[in-house]
């Protein structure tokens, strides 16, 4: 679904991300953990294709298509879509309209809503006063409109409440087709901090990212559990020692 071969990207004249390797298969659901500041949002950004995070070297693959220059509007008609970690507030744009132009017409928003019970918010502007867990909950809304083949998530859990962790982890599930017993088809990149949304989505690989380069790969739960005990400053030890 996704390869990434020796990924160098620049950002406001600094070098942030160094030689990144990374393939997720169809079907797979992989987590990167990393320290604030580490170069994850980066990662995904420049997946996503977005203005100021220059590539110097390297290739981005999707479905085996060469996608490193292509604009972001075309890597969402491909099928890759992103959950911000910080969204934009869309003034005089409705939640309804959003979501109806995600789906290009195919979905009803009306019954989507009522589902995560987010109905009453249809005809407000997108984000607008809504709340962590709410923007969350809107953002998702409008992937699943989407229906992309690829799911960059950027530290869904960060601003929500355990109450809406829980709804959070249930759409998510229903993005990556984790509740279906049938081989799936939808990857997905989750970006963590803390590692909770794990308690909600099972991811089938891990990595950790350390000042611009993945480090080190394995059992995601194995890898979040070494963190909540040691922190990131025992995988910085860990690689003095190699």
């Amino acid at each position: 679904m996704l390869k990434i071969e020796d990924l160098w990207v620049e950002v406001a004249g600094r070098e942030v991300l160094k030689g990144i390797n990374l393939e997720i298969p169809s079907g797979e659901t992989h987590a990167l953990f990393g320290r604030n500041g580490s170069g994850k949002t980066t990662l995904l950004m420049t997946i996503m294709g977005f203005a100021g995070y220059k590539v110097k070297h390297g290739r981005i693959f999707f479905k085996g298509e060469d996608i490193t220059d292509l604009p972001p509007y075309e890597r969402a008609r491909r099928g890759i879509g992103i959950l911000f970690q910080r969204p934009p507030t869309l003034r005089g744009v409705k939640l309804r309209d959003m979501l109806t132009i995600c789906s290009q017409g195919r979905l009803n928003p009306q019954e989507l809503a009522l589902i995560y019970g987010f109905d009453d918010f249809l005809d407000r502007d997108v984000n607008l006063g809504f709340s962590g867990g709410e923007i969350k909950k809107s953002e998702l809304l409008q992937l699943l409109a989407q229906n992309p083949d690829l799911v960059l998530l950027d530290e869904p859990e960060s601003g929500v409440d355990m109450e809406n962790l829980q709804v959070i982890g249930q759409m998510i599930r229903r993005l990556l087709e984790k509740d279906v017993h049938r081989r799936r088809t939808k990857s997905g990149l989750i970006i963590t901090h803390t590692g909770f949304i794990l308690n909600y989505v099972t991811a089938d690989r891990g990595y950790v990212m350390l000042d611009g380069q993945i480090y080190c790969h394995g059992n995601p739960l194995e890898i979040f559990e070494g963190i909540q005990k040691h922190g990131y400053e025992e995988c910085l030890r860990c690689l003095r020692r190699i």
